[in-house]
């Protein structure tokens, strides 16, 4: 498993893929350090509930989340299939998980701590609310994790894995789950709004009324992490390598 995760580290730090993933972690940050110089010593900002849409839902769980995570998931087997070197991996006698994980876990490894890193400098730079930044911080671990274990997944069953995650990223977490709420509880973005709602009510009370319930939250993200990584070994089990 060691050697898998140190190959799988090395292949998803490429150039272009850790600039991507480096300016998007840095955008946030970038943006509230902006909106402070201009607004001064104003009102909280986090504590708009107009901020906390555009910014929490819209920039971070919205989009730079799941692009993070869909930049280096769907390479986590897609580079093997490319290269064609997966079948070196799969006619080892080597349990199909003990291949599975490392790649899941790269992926998380990378992704993980720049977005947690983002999303909490951001928001403490916004508000200096330790709790809002918490909420902020584990919601977005638990769907760098949820995403990865899907996009990981993609990677496995289609060539065209990056447009699969665009498509299921921005048509049914982003255009489907605004309008037809019973999708949020299949959303990971549904997940990660309940999760930072119910950290912190009081820092993000504009999320009341439109955010699925917390202990929901947190069974569906195990459940979707957990069930595209049953299906990711399945696939290595059954597909046909060349």
């Amino acid at each position: 498993m060691g050697p898998i995760f140190r190959l799988s580290l090395h292949q998803l730090t490429g150039k272009w893929r850790l600039f991507l993933i480096v300016s998007l972690g840095g955008l946030p940050v970038v943006i509230v350090a902006i909106i402070r110089l201009v607004a001064g010593e104003s009102p909280e900002i986090s504590s708009d509930g107009e901020f906390a849409d555009v910014f929490f839902d819209g920039l971070f769980v919205g989009a730079i989340m799941p692009v993070v995570a869909m930049a280096l998931a769907t390479a986590a087997f897609g580079n093997e299939i490319e290269d064609r070197t997966l079948s070196y991996l799969v006619l080892k006698p080597v349990s199909r998980i003990l291949i599975a994980l490392p790649k899941l876990l790269a992926s998380v490894a990378i992704g993980g701590p720049l977005v947690v890193a983002s999303g909490v400098a951001s928001t403490l730079l916004a508000s200096g609310d330790a709790k809002a930044a918490t909420a902020v911080g584990v919601a977005l671990l638990v769907g760098v994790v949820a995403y990865s274990a899907i996009f990981t997944w993609a990677g496995l069953v289609t060539r065209s894995a990056l447009g699969f995650a665009l498509l299921y990223v921005f048509v049914w977490e982003g255009l489907l789950s605004t309008f037809l709420s019973g999708i949020r509880y299949l959303s990971v973005r549904g997940y990660s709004l309940a999760i930072i709602h119910g950290i912190d009510k009081e820092g993000f009370e504009g999320f009341d009324g439109r955010v699925i319930e917390f202990p929901a939250a947190i069974g569906g993200a195990i459940i979707v992490t957990a069930a595209f990584f049953a299906l990711t070994i399945f696939r290595l089990r059954r597909m046909d390598v060349p």
